[in-house]
């Protein structure tokens, strides 16, 4: 017999494939079987057809295509014979699914099939329609499928239940026509069909509103009762699972109860006496017994309790976290973590389980236990648990250092009710773990010292005597070098001794030696070796008898390859050398910062760089007012010949990444000579906060002349030689405590033209009026006007454009960030368009309106392509 015709058993074929040693073999194998079989179907041989129908679920199985038999399924199914239908209904549903055109065929089958006389041709009809089935079948098939859920047979009435489930979930409309027959199978003794039945019902209560409060009041006391007759039913070995009768139905049922006891007090009061004693009867030294458990657990915290049943469920879970299956304890961790916002005071006395669960071996019970421990802080227990944690850390493992590092900060920082407790705290957490504290963190402890001027003394000791034996902690390093910079007077004089401390001897000698050996570390960072040589500057005032020896090792960086610390050497250097009469005023103590702008900043509330748009100006840490610039990204996405030009007071894109405003201030005039001026962009690169208007006839295009190639720069040399007129004056106001000149106002002796509404929505309305300067045609005046047509407030409102290359953009600050409610108030804000084509091509914008509005950031966007066309 040929090995490969399609009277091959099943078993041969498999054998063939086994033997198989390469994929190519196996390829080759099944290649030549689905033919075979392909030559069958063709021939309609029906004495094979199961066999083939057989083999093509095993090829199926493999992972190769069998599409082309899927016609034999529908076949065997219409065959009169159970043996064929019953592979006919396994290939249906195998090798179908419900998003398969052809199974629109099968419906007529299934249904004389569920009407069948035969108990097993039904139940197969049922099983491939609960697991197939669509939404159209549902619908037609729904009816017989009602009417077996009544079946004298239970096998039948269990599958019957288990089908219907998979048709309210198609056709949730439906769920109503199960309503009486979900209910009525509540009262089954027989397990299987009980349990289905009791799924059904949960199911049911999902879907439809209408069956979860018949359950409610109908069946939730029989419900009640069947848990209670398993509860403290005999021993039956056929049910019986490691000493517990059928914990399966126990569990469902308890699910059930969850869903019809939550959100109602009558249900849930029917329940209590149930759980309770669910809970104190069942045993936990069974992992079936524990389940139980869990879900009871689960019930009790989810229906409406008064609390004491919440007490009983928390001490279970408390005996969960004691059991040795780490499973188990995390499960638990995880429960106990919302049952924090139920009852947080039943969870605390498990506290000291807890903590020890933090010290755990397994790493996702220890990020867990540290989580949930972290809810559980409190005014009142939060210095013990510190202690415990920081105790801890020393040794912790160092995967796990920078979680629980984040936490102990979190925690200090959120109860400290003292400075002095606070300081020591994040002391030990620097020495103990300073690599993995973030930089916010340690920016936050530096304020708060700061801040104590008290503790200045007694924090800089401390911080002196933990980086004699912590220098490898980057953190501390830096918080002990700015300390000793500020503070240095104090530590070798021995200022503000406290009576908690022991009595030190530093000389100036020793605090020099310390900030030098953190330059020298050949660990430290920038920012660690920057600190140190400003510490190093500001000790050359307070210890003259060591400024020599400070300038050495200032000098001695002069050769840095470190471009920030050979400037910062060379500018130090420089200022020992020349500027002796103002160094003691320029190198004295830091200014303490407000506490509300510091921890506004930190939330994000007061952004340290505001746009140009907004007028006003950032001020940068050393008092210099630099103004912020909006970052502009593409708004416009036109086309090629549109690309978006300079905006926002003139500058561009490489405006926002280099963070300084290169708009041409005011040059000196001259006879005849346009005015020309620009901003270094190296002097933002290198922290110099000043801007110089170049007062020779230089422009942006000659300082920026080696970058020709950048596309992105090409546009600066068209900023300065294009402005006709000065621009953002904003910077200057600043620097000239509002003495210098205004911003620039559009002249009324032009032309009039009409108004245009560029913008209008339900909440905002955005009005432009546009005028001309005399002799200036290509030059366009706009005023835009913006209103507010909400009855909400408009807080931190900004306005952005931009516009094509061939056009150039200057907005003018606006006149408020803040838009009045209900058209009371507008905002005002002026801009300029100059066309390079006037004449030739007609205006064309792009705008962004962002807004924030009820603590939501709102997002508006439009292009404007109506400008009038005389402009």
């Amino acid at each position: 017999m040929n090995p490969f015709s399609s009277g091959t058993r099943l078993r041969d074929m498999i054998r063939a494939v086994r033997a198989c040693k390469t994929a190519a073999e196996e390829r080759a194998v099944v290649r030549k079987e689905c033919a075979a079989i392909r030559a069958s179907i063709n021939e309609d041989d029906q004495d094979y057809r199961h066999r083939n129908l057989a083999k093509l679920m095993f090829i199926q199985i493999l992972g190769y295509p069998t599409h082309f038999g899927q016609m034999e399924c529908l076949k065997l199914i219409a065959s009169a014979g159970f043996p064929e239908k019953r592979i006919g209904y396994l290939g249906l549903m195998l090798l179908l699914d419900e998003r398969q055109e052809v199974l629109m065929l099968v419906t007529n089958s299934l249904k004389q099939d569920l009407n069948h006389s035969n108990q097993y041709i039904v139940g197969l009809a049922l099983c491939a329609l609960g697991n197939i089935c669509s939404a159209e079948m549902a619908r037609d098939l729904s009816p017989e499928v009602e009417r077996l859920l009544q079946f004298r047979d239970p096998n039948i009435r269990k599958k019957a239940a288990l089908c219907s489930i998979r048709i309210i979930k198609k056709v949730p409309d439906l769920a109503e026509n199960f309503i009486n027959c979900a209910a009525s199978l509540l009262k089954e003794k027989h397990h299987g069909v009980l349990i289905t039945g009791v799924q059904l019902c949960a199911d049911l209560c999902k879907v439809s509103s209408e069956a979860l409060e018949y359950f409610r009041k109908k069946c939730t006391e029989g419900l009640v009762r069947t848990l209670r007759d398993i509860v403290n039913s005999p021993y039956s070995p056929e049910y019986d699972i490691s000493g517990i009768t059928d914990p399966y139905l126990h569990i469902r049922l308890l699910k059930l109860l969850r869903i019809l006891g939550q959100g109602d007090a009558d249900a849930s009061d029917r329940m209590t006496d149930i759980l309770a004693q669910v809970a104190t009867k069942t045993e936990s030294n069974k992992n079936a017994g524990n389940a139980i458990l869990y879900e009871c657990v689960e019930t009790i915290m989810s229906i409406e309790d008064d609390g004491g049943l919440r007490v009983l469920a928390i001490n279970i879970l408390g005996k969960f976290l004691s059991n040795r299956d780490n499973n188990i304890r995390y499960v638990a961790l995880n429960m106990l973590m919302r049952a924090t916002t139920l009852d947080a005071q039943a969870v605390q006395r498990h506290r000291a389980t807890i903590l020890d669960c933090v010290k755990d071996s397994d790493a996702s019970i220890r990020k867990r236990a540290l989580e949930l421990l972290y809810l559980l802080v409190n005014e009142n227990n939060v210095k013990p648990l510190i202690k415990e944690l920081i105790e801890y850390l020393e040794v912790s493992d160092q995967e796990f250092k920078g979680d629980l590092t984040a936490k102990i900060c979190s925690l200090v920082e959120k109860f400290s009710s003292e400075k002095i407790w606070y300081i020591d705290q994040m002391l030990k957490v620097l020495s103990e773990a300073g690599n993995f504290v973030k930089d916010e963190v340690w920016h936050a402890l530096i304020f708060v010292i700061s801040n104590a001027s008290d503790l200045h003394g007694y924090t800089v000791r401390a911080l002196y005597r933990a980086f004699l034996t912590s220098t490898e902690q980057e953190t501390l390093v830096r918080v002990a070098v700015w300390c000793i910079g500020e503070y240095g007077d104090m530590l070798v004089n021995n200022v503000g001794m406290l009576d908690i401390e022991d009595p030190i001897t530093v000389t100036e000698c020793d605090a020099v030696d310390a900030v030098e050996v953190a330059i020298k570390r050949h660990t430290s960072d920038l920012t660690t070796k920057a600190m140190a040589l400003i510490a190093l500057l500001k000790l050359s005032s307070r210890f003259p008898s060591s400024s020599e020896r400070i300038k050495g090792i200032i000098v001695q960086n002069k050769g840095n390859l470190v471009l920030e610390l050979q400037q910062r050497s060379i500018e130090f250097n420089r200022f020992l050398q020349k500027h002796q009469k103002i160094r003691s005023a320029l190198v004295e103590r830091m200014p303490v910062l407000d506490e509300a702008t510091f921890s506004g900043r930190r939330a994000g509330s007061l952004p340290t760089a505001i746009s140009t748009s907004s007028g006003a100006p950032s001020n940068l840490p050393n008092g210099i007012a630099k103004p912020a610039t909006a970052p502009i990204p593409d708004l416009l996405d036109l086309s090629s010949d549109d690309v978006p030009a300079p905006s926002s007071s003139g500058g561009d894109f490489p405006q926002d990444l280099l963070g300084v405003d290169l708009s041409p201030t005011l040059a000196p005039s001259g006879a005849g000579k346009p005015p020309k001026a620009s901003t270094d962009v190296l002097l933002d690169l290198l922290s110099i906060g000043t801007y110089l208007p170049v007062q020779t006839g230089s422009s942006a295009s000659h300082i920026l002349s080696s970058s020709q190639d950048d596309k992105a720069l090409a546009s600066l040399s068209s900023l300065s030689a294009n402005a006709t007129s000065p621009v953002n004056a904003a910077p200057m106001m600043d620097l000239l405590d509002g003495h210098g000149p205004g911003p620039q106002k559009p002249t009324e002796n032009g032309q009039a033209y009409q108004s245009l509404v560029a913008y209008e929505s339900s909440s905002l309305r955005v009005m432009f009026n546009f005028s001309k300067q005399p002799g200036s045609p290509q030059t366009t005046l706009i005023q835009a006007t913006f209103t507010n047509l909400s009855s909400n407030v408009y807080n931190d409102f900004l306005f952005q454009a931009a516009v094509p290359k061939f056009l150039q953009l200057h907005l003018d600050p606006a006149s408020s960030n803040t838009l009045p409610a209900s058209g009371d108030g507008s905002i005002t804000q002026n801009l300029k368009v100059t066309n390079s084509q006037h004449g030739k091509k007609l205006l064309v914008m792009r705008v962004r309106i962002a807004y924030k509005t009820n603590n939501k950031d709102v997002l508006e966007e439009r292009q404007i392509n109506n400008f009038p066309q005389n402009l």
